[in-house]
């Protein structure tokens, strides 16, 4: 006689499906997750900053400003590139090449916003709304572009470099020149050096020239 036996498996009648794991939770970039803390805590610390300025009455005013939100929250400024390269992305992101920071901006669609200042954004990287970050997402499907900003800022550091290496061989030169000089200057000095022992050994040991001197 034929017997029917229940399913082993606990909760779940024969044939029913298995259920269906709950989506997995979307996280933003790490290169967006890092560049959104390094805005934050630098504002926190600047906060620190200007309350214990005012605590003691100096009026810092919170000390130089290196990288914060821009005054509507909508985008960011690197205030000064060489102390963000130098101080923040090592800490951040385990290199200090600016150029490098900026065209992963880049990658991820943002827009340098000023022409006289480094002023990035984008339309879901605001202040107080870390949860726009998932949504921010690589540019796919075009060519690896550079921009505009950054080249001129490559061309820049190319004209900046040739003109110190220019200077360099310049300085050099005249040190050249000024080392020959001193060689110059220093057989001079041994020549009457050489000449004044002689005339010194001479008046020693020629005593009627000393008589005559002294008469």
């Amino acid at each position: 006689m034929a017997t029917d036996f229940p399913d082993r498996q606990v909760g779940r009648k024969v044939g029913q499906p298995l259920p269906t794991p709950p989506p997995r939770t979307k996280c933003p970039a790490p290169f967006l997750s890092k560049t959104y803390d390094l805005l934050e805590e630098e504002e926190a610390e600047r906060v620190r900053r200007r309350s214990e300025a005012h605590g003691g009455g100096d009026g810092s005013g919170g000390g130089r400003r290196v990288v914060t939100w821009n005054g509507e929250g909508t985008g960011f400024v690197v205030w000064s590139p060489a102390e963000f390269s130098e101080l923040m992305l090592p800490r951040y992101f385990k290199h200090n090449n600016f150029s490098s920071f900026i065209r992963q901006l880049n990658t991820y669609g943002f827009k340098k916003t000023a022409s006289k200042r480094w002023e990035f954004q984008h339309e879901k990287f605001q202040r107080g709304r870390r949860d726009l970050l998932v949504e921010i997402s690589r540019k796919k499907g075009e060519p690896s572009a550079f921009p505009a900003y950054l080249r001129a800022a490559g061309e820049n550091e190319n004209a900046e470099e040739e003109n110190n290496r220019l200077l360099l061989m310049e300085e050099n030169k005249n040190l050249r020149k000024e080392r020959i000089e001193l060689e110059l200057q220093i057989e001079h000095f041994k020549a009457l050096q050489t000449h004044l022992f002689e005339c010194l050994s001479h008046y020693i040991n020629n005593p009627q020239a000393k008589v005559r001197r002294l008469c």
